[in-house]
């Protein structure tokens, strides 16, 4: 009598065939942020909204200017910060957009019921919300530096006409543009938190939207003390001095750029680590 064997595989083979990486979990998270209609309007819209605001205001501050002839003969740090005003003001709008991308890009899985084999493929959980991190963070900070030089080309070509002009080699016209970027990559971040710890695409909209829009107006028509005080620790207010301040450390009401980036990063933090408590204890 012949015995027949089954082959045997041996438990490392298995492992090897079932673990999935963390460059596959980035892999698979970066085809699905791309595969995503949103994403895509998304960063367009923050594109457009960039453009569209260097435009409206280079032309605002350049009709103000009465020809510019004093614009023209100020010193060259002078013209520089001219300049970058306009370019970086869409970020204060644009940060709306990632703000609401960052929700999407998760509670929208929720939605459709995607998470349950994002979870599967990934049963350690984490991973797959550092991974959306990840390629969230990177995507949205390529399209804001885009957007952002695109607005400075936009800003130069208008204030041309004046007199005025700042030179992108120069660090403190470069640095801002870079540091508007990476906020809006942080506030990206940051909605992606929220929407993990809501699991609601409208519930996670309107708490981030509130965070940046209608909180600082409501901090700011407090008439006391401690509410001036606060301002400059919540979200928007540190962002946007990230990239706009120009001191190097606390003086007056301004904290400062490095100060300012560590309190977003704070901000950042507190969600994230929110989110990944919850996603570790609750069922998809």
């Amino acid at each position: 009598m012949t015995t027949i064997t089954q082959p045997t595989t041996h438990p490392s083979q298995r492992a090897r065939a079932t673990t999935l990486t963390f460059g596959g979990v980035l892999r698979s998270e970066w085809i699905k942020l791309r595969s995503l209609r949103s994403t895509t309007w998304s960063y367009v819209i923050v594109i457009a909204i960039s453009l569209g605001m260097a435009f409206i205001m280079s032309l605002s501050m350049a009709s103000g200017m009465n020809g510019g002839g004093d614009a023209g003969r100020a010193p060259a740090d002078q013209q520089a910060q001219l300049v970058l005003q306009a370019s970086v003001f869409g970020v204060y709008f644009g940060q709306l957009v990632a703000g609401v991308l960052g929700v999407l890009v998760i509670s929208g899985e929720y939605t459709t019921g995607m998470i349950r084999s994002t979870l599967t493929a990934v049963p350690k959980r984490l991973p797959a919300l550092a991974a959306k991190g990840v390629v969230l963070f990177a995507a949205t900070f390529v399209v804001g530096l885009v957007a952002n030089l695109l607005a400075f080309v936009v800003s130069s070509v208008v204030f041309a006409d004046t007199g005025v002009s700042a030179s992108l080699a120069e660090p403190a016209v470069f640095l801002p543009l870079l540091g508007g970027a990476l906020y809006l990559a942080l506030v990206a971040v940051f909605a992606l938190g929220v929407g993990t710890m809501l699991r609601s695409s409208a519930g996670g909209i309107a708490a981030v939207l509130g965070l940046l829009l209608l909180l600082p107006t409501v901090i700011a028509m407090i008439p006391a003390e401690w509410a001036a005080d606060l301002i400059p620790y919540l979200l928007p207010s540190a962002g946007m001095n990230m990239f706009t301040s120009t001191t190097a450390g606390p003086s007056g009401d301004a904290l400062g750029v490095w100060l300012n980036l560590f309190i977003v990063l704070g901000w950042v933090a507190a969600s994230v680590v929110g989110a990944a408590v919850l996603l570790k204890r609750r069922d998809a």
